[in-house]
């Protein structure tokens, strides 16, 4: 099974072992080949994302399927929320049976919230987790926003960096903990499982 993932940055990529070993450990002996294919701060949009889907669906070392994964969040007004993102994308697209759409809400950071107490200890600094769930924090002040501001008031010398942070803070985590509380991250994993055909995570 060849996936490719249509992600927005460095952020996504800096994931992508953590991902990757997520996986394997789901998979057992499936076969599975995984590529993020990064774009400059934000996946296309349009007659661009379907061309970018065609071309990896029909190309001579064609894939299986593509997931596109998008931040509601992308600084402009494009999205409402999860489902919008999706449904947008999708129309896009058009009807293709191997094309899945997928959404961090609103941003990727969202999926970090639950390892709080870690963001704490990194950046020296005992400020409060954003209240609600992970993925209601908002457009208004994105999850993203959250954890660059404790980061700021922190104890810690360096700012934060996104590449940076994102493998400290997952480091030795569980990833079934962000998984349980964020829907849209569930759904993401899912997808992968279900191309893979094996058991999802209920």
């Amino acid at each position: 099974m060849r996936i490719a993932i249509l992600v927005e940055g460095a952020t996504e990529k800096a994931f992508e072992p953590i991902l990757q070993d997520f996986l394997k450990s789901r998979l057992q002996q499936t076969n599975l080949e995984l590529k993020l294919i990064t774009y400059d701060g934000r996946i296309p949009k349009k007659e661009k994302l379907k061309r970018s889907v065609e071309n990896l669906l029909t190309s001579k070392d064609a894939f299986n399927a593509v997931i596109a994964l998008t931040d509601v969040y992308t600084g402009t007004n494009d999205f409402q929320d999860a489902a919008d993102a999706k449904a947008k994308m999708k129309t896009w697209v058009g009807n293709n049976p191997d094309f899945y759409p997928h959404v961090a809400q609103h941003d990727f950071e969202a999926w970090l919230l639950p390892y709080w107490s870690t963001i704490q200890k990194l950046a020296g600094h005992n400020k409060s987790v954003p209240g609600g769930l992970p993925e209601q924090v908002n457009h208004n002040k994105p999850p993203s926003y959250h954890i660059k501001e404790i980061f700021e008031i922190g104890k810690c010398k360096n700012s934060y960096s996104k590449t940076r942070e994102i493998l400290r803070i997952l480091k030795n985590q569980d990833l079934m903990v962000s998984i349980n509380q964020c829907p849209e991250f569930k759904a993401f994993i899912n997808t992968i499982l279900l191309l893979c055909e094996v058991d999802l995570i209920p």
